[in-house]
């Protein structure tokens, strides 16, 4: 006899306004207990010291993890002047100082070097890993690290506003793998002066936006109120520019069981037209509901991840 799962079979994705100084596993393990979820995970850690947007999936929302994790990202931050860091953000060592402040206009003429497909290396205080081991355990430790540039893709990077003499607030639309402290540390290097990150906010990851953000301390509260199922967003949230394509419920039984379906030319032609350049992924809907994420081949689409969702998405 199957052992029952612990927790409720509940399934969205939260859009968590994470508050300073909370960890990403952290923030799961208690958005988690808030719904009584019995699988919970995030999409893309954010460093305990930077707030904003952690998108954080449950239950069946959990299959879709994976879509979110190469979404484009948008950052607000402020760069201090005046002193470097080992880790180039305000808990780091000062390395190096400087009195050496880049005006606003100096900072946006030197921007553009930064914008498009560049080449960026991840700070040694990072996650990426070097035989085996993260660059930042090994930075602790002492060792010496030494990283190699990878492709990065910046959209646009801009000036947000001016605090005062020694800060500066700038903006930032990436895709994949891009560091704001890496980003602080050549814009200084550029113009000359020492800089670190002293505040940092994620403001978007992919269709997760600051306007769909609830804070821990609301959740909380609705969860106090048995209303917590307001704050979850529907499963394919994360898959908005992925195609849909309704199915019967016989389809819909078919790619539930893990067999294809066979489309119909006009199907396909649409579905080409609609799908994004390299991918073949579709969404299958029933009723309204999520059935399965599939690929399409051959005329032909193959349950790759099953869903089982109700109208409530639960």
């Amino acid at each position: 006899m199957a052992r029952r799962k612990k927790g409720d079979a509940v399934s969205g994705w939260v859009c968590l306004d994470k508050p300073y100084d909370l960890g990403s596993t952290s923030a799961v393990t208690r958005v988690r207990r808030i719904f009584n979820a019995q699988k919970a995970g995030h999409a893309g850690t954010l460093d305990p010291l930077a707030t904003g947007i952690l998108p954080i999936a449950l239950g069946e929302a959990t299959k879709t993890v994976a879509f979110l994790m190469d979404a484009d990202k948008s950052y607000r931050f402020t760069v201090a002047w005046g002193t470097t860091t080992a880790s180039f953000d305000r808990e780091g060592a000062v390395t190096a100082t400087s009195d050496v402040r880049p005006t606003a206009e100096a900072v946006a003429a030197a921007l553009p070097e930064f914008i498009g497909e560049i080449q960026q290396v991840p700070p040694i205080y990072s996650a990426v890993k070097v035989d085996g081991e993260r660059a930042y355990d090994l930075a602790r430790a002492g060792e010496k690290v030494e990283l190699s540039a990878r492709t990065i893709q910046v959209h646009d990077l801009r000036v947000a506003g001016v605090v005062d003499a020694d800060h500066i607030e700038l903006e930032m639309d990436c895709g994949k793998g891009a560091y704001v402290r890496a980003v602080v540390r050549d814009l200084a290097e550029r113009l000359g002066a020492c800089g670190h990150v002293s505040a940092l906010r994620r403001t978007r990851v992919g269709p997760f936006r600051e306007e769909d953000a609830i804070t821990l301390e609301l959740l909380e509260d609705l969860g106090h109120k048995a209303r917590c199922l307001e704050a979850l967003l529907p499963v394919e949230t994360a898959l908005d520019d992925i195609p849909e394509l309704a199915v019967t419920t016989e389809d819909a039984f078919k790619l539930k069981q893990g067999r294809p379906i066979v489309l119909v030319p006009r199907q396909v032609e649409a579905l080409k037209a609609r799908l994004n350049p390299g991918t073949r992924t579709v969404s299958a809907m029933a009723d309204g509901v999520m059935v399965a994420l599939c690929e399409m081949r051959a005329g032909k689409l193959e349950p790759s991840r099953v869903f089982h969702l109700d109208k409530s998405g639960d």
